[in-house]
């Protein structure tokens, strides 16, 4: 029944895994933990295979450079026997290297990647500290404290189980020089008592959301919210709609802004779900943990960050973390507001500012309860790079596994990983 719970406990936007190829091009680097110091030299092997086979007399293209970064090193070579070693010199400074490499086979083109660290507990964040970030985030807090929750409740009867009642909730949220809604699916166990409870925040994105009905089933309380101020049990063509049309791009809205950033409602309305879960009489307000992938990871430290309920967290791949590391030569997280074209309108100076109140490195500097982490070195939507930035300032008991082959999606020891513990705060 508990190895059932670690499954069932997972955030559904983390259940996608990239799809298998024919052909796989496979890279890593000559150190079975991928982890290097800096002066180091790092060889990349690079194998072509086909039904577990090496591909004889193929091509391989390979570049090498600093993650999302311009290529250093880029050569086409022959690769007769299926397998190529390269070398990858070294880096001087903390991060990561990365070796991309591409193969044509009958026509059709195949690409893997593989990341070697050098010193990444040594990386440091690019991204500002503001002097005034806590009375700005006390401030929001105690806006959103005098407005009520004026939760409202819509039993889901066919969704709900001989064990768990499930509902739709609708509750009031902080907007500017305004009032939102705040949306979400509870799973509340029907037997009477108090029960742990776990939030469950999102990743990027705008869909509808299910609730986690089975780990109700075994004595958590779930909420599993969206952040868009919208229904969350509509028809997914409507989500569609929105992804495609006004929320399209919403992770930029109002960037120079602070008091207006997009964000804003999103990070409030998340301890607007602590007050919510907090407010229960079915749930231990002692024992409330918060979890997510992705922009959900970020969500995840940030929560834990604004508000002292949260006990515990675990954390896939945070986004959202260290953003400014494009300015600086480096790769920045998700999602690469100062990247490349998009800099030319980003990089101005009331939207790095902005950055800064929003970031998660200066979420962690603040983080004082025990969290799990996981993420993988060839992970190209939230770099390396821009995670550690985060992770490094974390003070409180933390704990990071590192899947490293893995880019932004998860194994299953991954989440059993973080899952077997989260069990564990919630069962103490």
């Amino acid at each position: 029944m508990k190895k059932l719970l670690l499954l069932l406990l997972l955030p559904a936007s983390l259940l996608a895994q990239p799809a298998e190829r024919l052909v796989k091009v496979v890279v890593a680097p000559d150190r079975t933990d991928w982890t290097y110091k800096t002066g180091d030299p790092v060889r990349f092997t690079i194998n072509v295979l086909q039904h577990g086979n090496p591909v004889p007399n193929a091509r391989v293209k390979y570049e090498i450079g600093p993650e999302k970064m311009p290529a250093t090193k880029t050569e086409t070579l022959p690769i007769p026997s299926g397998s190529l070693t390269v070398d990858g010199g070294t880096m001087r400074t903390p991060g990561f290297l990365r070796c991309v490499a591409t193969v044509v086979v009958n026509g059709k083109e195949y690409r893997g990647l593989g990341t070697a660290g050098f010193n990444p507990q040594d990386i440091k964040p690019t991204v500002e500290n503001p002097a005034d970030f806590d009375q700005f985030w006390s401030t929001g807090k105690a806006e959103l404290a005098k407005i009520p929750l004026d939760a409202r409740l819509t039993l889901l009867p066919e969704r709900c189980t001989e064990k768990v009642n499930v509902y739709h909730v609708n509750l009031q949220n902080w907007a500017y020089n305004a009032t939102s809604r705040l949306y979400g699916i509870l799973c509340v166990p029907k037997a009477e008592g108090k029960y742990p409870a776990l939030l469950q925040v999102p990743g990027a994105g705008v869909r509808p959301y299910g609730g986690d009905i089975a780990s109700a089933e075994q004595g958590i309380v779930t909420f599993q919210i969206g952040i868009h101020g919208v229904p969350v049990n509509m028809d997914v063509s409507v989500y569609n709609s929105l992804g495609a049309g006004p929320l399209n791009g919403y992770q930029y809205f109002n960037l120079d802004d602070r008091d207006r950033y997009y964000y804003r409602r999103v990070y409030l309305g998340c301890v607007r779900a602590v007050d919510f879960l907090a407010s229960l009489p079915q749930v231990n307000a002692n024992v409330i943990g918060v979890t997510g992938g992705s922009q959900g990871g970020a969500l995840s430290i940030i929560t834990a960050g604004l508000d002292s309920r949260v006990k515990f967290l675990g954390a896939y791949y945070p986004a959202l973390s260290d953003v400014t590391g494009y300015l600086n030569g480096r790769a920045g997280g998700w999602p690469h507001m100062f990247w490349g074209g998009t800099n030319t309108w980003t990089n101005k100076a009331e939207k790095i500012k902005t950055a800064g109140y929003y970031d998660v490195v200066n979420f962690a500097r603040r983080v004082t309860v025990p969290g799990r982490y996981t993420w993988g070195f060839n992970d190209e939507t939230c770099p390396p790079t821009s995670m550690y930035a985060s992770y490094n300032l974390i003070s409180a008991p933390k704990s990071l596994e590192l899947f490293h082959d893995t880019g932004h999606w998860t194994y299953p020891e991954e989440t059993e990983y973080i899952n077997g513990w989260l069990l564990e705060q919630l069962k103490k």
